[in-house]
């Protein structure tokens, strides 16, 4: 195990875990307060809301709901940008807000506008969600020691927000790391599921299961086709899918990640699969489900004395 913890301190205010939060990482100056759009008065009598920060607007993408849709902001009175906002119709979207400020108060107007600008190309840059901010600000031109700072800023919230269930940061999976050599996760094999016609490649990053730019996909789905059919439509309407040269058929044009290899399956498949048995791997031909039972069994290879 590396010696890479992190530790999270949560704060739920009122004991429950819908209400408002606040979180901090141990040894970092920062601190995000996480608040329901509905508590936004109860947010306001927080002191540390009335300061200069940056912060998050965060709701289901009415046109997509199974993704979020975010809007990044910074002020020097935060709760005056919330204020603004909840009457704005235009971002009728938020259900959530987070927002975030130093402990220590050493956040200035421009280092606002800074964690703004990037927060904003790595949202756009991950993909993961629809971003109402459009393109991001340039950057202001601050001192190198304040860039640095305010880059191991980023760095921290890209770990604690992820762990709140905000996923709009995370990068995106490399499932074919650019050098070549190694792989982002050595364990993960390539996986094969060819499925009446449609050919698909995939491998499993950081947790995810990513299938690979150039797989196919059925376009025609079974009538009795249920699960994750909204998410094969959605990644049609993102141009994830594009149309291939073959007219039954969609091709992946870009590796695009699943949260399992079932869903996955599917969309390949256009209907219903278990992607634990479908999937197999290129080398041994071994099921999804066997692989990770073997890579199971190695973790612990005397647990079963008491069979």
């Amino acid at each position: 195990m590396g010696m890479n913890g992190k530790t999270i301190r949560l704060y739920l205010v009122n004991g429950s875990p819908t209400d408002i939060l606040t979180a901090e990482i141990i040894n970092w100056t920062g601190k995000i307060i996480v608040a329901p759009r509905s508590q936004l008065a109860e947010l306001a009598m927080r002191e540390e809301v009335k300061r200069t920060g940056v912060y998050v607007l965060v709701g289901p993408d009415p046109d997509a709901t199974m993704r979020d849709a975010v809007y990044f902001g910074e002020g020097d009175n935060v709760l005056k940008r919330l204020t603004a906002h909840d009457k704005d119709e235009s971002k009728d979207f938020w259900t959530r807000c987070a927002v975030v400020i130093s402990k220590d108060q050493n956040i200035t107007k421009s280092h606002g506008r800074y964690l703004e600008s990037r927060l904003i190309t790595i949202a756009h840059q991950a993909d993961r969600a629809k971003i109402h901010n459009g393109t991001a600000p340039p950057p202001p031109l601050l001192p190198e020691p304040d860039i640095a700072d305010m880059e191991y800023f980023v760095g921290q919230l890209q770990i604690i927000l992820p762990a709140l269930g905000f996923n709009f940061l995370q990068p995106k999976p490399i499932a074919i790391p650019s050098n070549g050599g190694g792989s982002t996760d050595p364990e993960s094999p390539f996986f094969c599921l060819t499925v009446v016609g449609a050919e698909a490649k995939a491998r499993e990053v950081a947790g995810e299961f990513v299938v690979l730019k150039g797989s196919t996909a059925r376009k025609e789905g079974l009538k009795s086709w249920t699960s994750y059919k909204a998410l094969r439509d959605q990644l049609v309407a993102e141009g994830k899918l594009i149309d291939s040269n073959q007219p039954d058929y969609y091709m992946f044009d870009e590796d695009v990640a699943f949260s399992s290899p079932s869903a996955g399956a599917a969309v390949v498949n256009a209907g219903n699969m278990n992607g634990r048995t479908s999937w197999k791997t290129a080398d041994t031909g071994d099921t999804y489900q066997q692989w990770h039972e073997k890579k199971l069994a190695a973790a612990s290879p005397d647990d079963d004395s008491d069979e």
